[in-house]
């Protein structure tokens, strides 16, 4: 298959990247971090989620970051919101877009969130009704598509019936998430075979981990496949919480270099991207787990 000829990227790095950092996190360099994006040229950007800060402390400023970020036209500042009382204070606070989530994995569902996935997704269905009475958009999540941290491997049948599920619910858009990074370009090959059986390819994201190297590869396997939305976090933001030192998303620098020298069109602009990443993992005292952003800011 031809490859596309654009790619929308969304950006994770203020949402998934962040509630992972150990780091504390000022408000002033979360709103920094979402408007240098925005200046960058990202067109879709996680600004929060609306969860208990008992389980997600760091985003419990999340309110604050959508009321005080200046905002640029034309960009959509999205929110995860996992049920209704999170909903209504993503709307309160400005949201454009939610999100939910759900799992391929029975046992990462009833660890990760205390319920089935049939339960979970009885859960989202109030969200989406509300955001539907408000025209709001809702895009749905399924993570660990490629693996689970205690199932194993995953059966790619197990991820075509959740994302149809989100779907008929109505999710504009379904967000496949390799949550570990244990996935491979074939394994990816066969997942996206048997989803795109019962999901147009247009309806279909990525979000690849980069625990084991894999995500640059497994993006360009889904890019051949027709898939042109990727999500991925500025400077690889985050860790994964099941694999102890391992890096987190992959770094949105280093996909748009990627796309950049494919001749894919995003509409970024990789040197105000680098200098976002580089702004935030300062502020975090942290090492930039992007290779492009180490190796243009090493050039000076």
């Amino acid at each position: 298959m031809a490859l596309p000829q654009s790619a929308t990227i969304v950006e994770v790095g203020p949402r998934d990247g962040l509630q992972n950092e150990k780091a504390d996190i000022l408000l002033q360099d979360k709103i920094a971090l979402v408007e240098g994006l925005a200046n960058a040229g990202l067109s879709m950007i996680e600004t929060g989620s609306f969860v208990s800060p008992k389980w997600v402390p760091k985003m419990a400023d999340s309110a604050e970051v959508f009321k005080q970020v200046t905002r640029k036209q034309g960009i959509t500042y999205s929110a995860l919101t996992p049920n209704l009382k999170g909903f209504e204070a993503a709307m309160e606070a400005g949201a454009d877009e939610v999100a939910i989530f759900g799992a391929a994995s029975e046992s990462f569902s009833q660890k990760n969130i205390n319920c089935s996935i049939a339960e979970s997704l009885a859960r989202f269905a109030p969200v989406i009704e509300a955001a539907q009475q408000q025209n709001i958009k809702v895009r749905g999540y399924v993570s660990c598509v490629l693996g689970c941290p205690y199932e194993g491997d995953i059966a790619p049948e197990a991820v075509k019936q959740v994302s149809k599920q989100l779907l008929d619910m109505g999710c504009y858009e379904i967000s496949l998430g390799d949550t570990i990074g244990v996935g491979t370009p074939l394994k990816t090959q066969l997942m996206l075979n048997a989803v795109l059986q019962d999901i147009p390819v247009e309806k279909l994201a990525v979000h690849f981990h980069d625990t084991y190297g894999q995500a640059l590869s497994n993006i360009l396997m889904a890019l051949q496949m027709g898939v042109n939305v990727i999500d991925a976090a500025v400077a690889g933001l985050g860790g994964c919480p099941y694999a102890k030192g391992a890096s987190g998303n992959v770094a949105t620098e280093d996909v748009v270099y990627m796309l950049n020298g494919m001749g894919i069109e995003t509409g970024i602009n990789l040197d105000a991207l680098v200098q976002a990443g580089d702004k935030i993992t300062k502020a975090l005292n942290r090492s930039n787990n992007s290779k492009v952003a180490n190796a243009l800011l090493a050039k000076g």
